[in-house]
């Protein structure tokens, strides 16, 4: 006889989540995705989409993203040059973002590969998707190895850098605001191959209560 539960479902993500597929990207998203530009000290470009990624600070702006499980690529370049970009993605650069995920060898440019222009930064050298509508130019301040409770090291590395340019392309602000909708800002939602779009229907608004 098989038991039937029916009470809510928990875990303990050390014994395992017991589910067809672990909820803990869905559930924490949709997120941002970090499509980082980098390159190399021999002049080697990378552009490389970053689950775990998100904004930390106003003043300065800072924003970080982490290399989970190994240092990457990204993570190399960023580590010798202290500088990367950050890309917004957009649907209608969804297909070329993913492609740029594909495992290829650190002397091989994603960007060729994706059919994506470079943009020249102004501050910086590391490179921009030149169609994507917002870039950072960041500069590296911290890079923070994570630990467990028991303080021990796991290989997960979060890449922290402060935000010295913006790029916003002509006709993404209307009356001087910034709409994410308005572009079709792409997120990641999680599970093996989920995004959502930010479309101006899902959108309400709240305001902050005054004391």
């Amino acid at each position: 006889m098989t038991a039937t539960h029916t009470g809510p479902h928990f875990y303990e993500p050390k014994n395992g989540h017991g589910l067809p597929h672990d909820p803990f990207n869905a559930i924490v998203g949709p997120r941002p995705i970090g499509w980082i530009g980098s390159v190399s000290a021999s002049g080697v470009p990378n552009l490389a989409p970053y689950s775990f990624f998100n904004a930390f600070n106003y003043t300065p702006p800072i924003i970080g993203f982490a290399s989970v499980a190994s240092k990457k690529d990204s993570f190399n370049n960023i580590e010798e040059t202290g500088e990367f970009t950050w890309n917004l993605v957009t649907r209608e650069l969804a297909e070329a973002m993913n492609e740029s995920c594909a495992p290829i060898s650190p002397e091989e440019n994603e960007f060729e590969r994706a059919k994506l222009e470079q943009g020249a930064s102004r501050v910086i050298k590391a490179p921009r998707v030149a169609a994507s509508p917002v870039s950072f130019e960041c500069k590296l301040t911290q890079i923070v190895q994570l630990t467990n409770h028991e303080g021990k090291e796991v290989p997960s590395w979060v890449v922290f850098g402060e935000v010295v340019g913006v790029h916003i392309a002509e006709g993404v602000l209307e009356n001087g605001i910034y709409d994410p909708a308005r572009i079709r800002t792409v997120l990641r939602a999680g599970g093996p191959a989920s995004y959502y779009e930010i479309t101006p229907d899902n959108r309400f608004e709240m305001f902050r209560p005054k004391t």
